[in-house]
């Protein structure tokens, strides 16, 4: 019955903001020439692997920009294997790109995959499938044994000041802890998060 609350819920907070989703959309498109929704792999609950949505923030040949710059930088492959991110610069992301992430608007076309039953409003953040082989297998089936969710403990604790090994272990305790009064303190700090910028790259 819940579930099919928040879907109703996301439903129509994506309707409401869909003109919201419309000038995004323009203003990635003029700068990137290419759809400005894009999917990514990620692995949900039990294991199952769905495409997550995002507004695209990188240029399409991010991933050999990426490469590139981390071959040539020591300090940047420390940075990528502590944090699973470039903080301090990232040459993937675009100008329009940048004003997203710190606003956490790239996130936004995520509300459909909480349509689709894929994600919840509050969870674990969705894995990559590589970063999950770096998790010792018994955490990563209580992780897996709920819906990923838009917003989590790890966004309101720190986001990506975290290294990943504390991003796991924040999603553990959610997973432990979890209960729809922790879930309401998390959406509600999501919205200072999301207002200050806080932890966001």
């Amino acid at each position: 019955m819940m579930e099919f609350i928040e879907r109703i819920l996301a439903l129509f907070i994506f309707i409401l903001l869909f003109p919201v989703f419309l000038i995004i959309g323009f203003f990635v498109f003029i700068e990137t020439k290419t759809f400005p929704i894009f999917t990514q792999t990620r692995v949900g609950k039990k294991g199952k692997v769905f495409k997550i949505f995002k507004f695209k923030t990188m240029y399409s040949e991010g991933d050999k920009i990426l490469e590139d710059y981390l071959s040539k930088s020591s300090e940047a492959r420390e940075e990528w294997k502590k944090f699973k991110k470039l903080k301090s610069f990232d040459p993937r992301i675009t100008k329009t790109g940048k004003v997203l992430r710190r606003l956490s608007l790239d996130e936004l076309p995520q509300i459909l995959n909480i349509i689709k039953g894929e994600m919840s409003f509050v969870g674990p953040r969705p894995y990559i499938p590589y970063e999950l082989e770096e998790v010792d297998e018994k955490i990563r089936k209580v992780i897996l044994s709920v819906k990923p969710g838009l917003t989590g403990l790890w966004q309101v604790m720190g986001r990506s000041k975290l290294s990943f090994e504390e991003r796991v272990k924040l999603d553990l305790l959610y997973v432990q802890k979890r209960s729809f009064k922790e879930n309401l303190k998390i959406i509600l700090k999501t919205f200072w998060v999301v207002i200050s910028g806080e932890g966001a790259y």
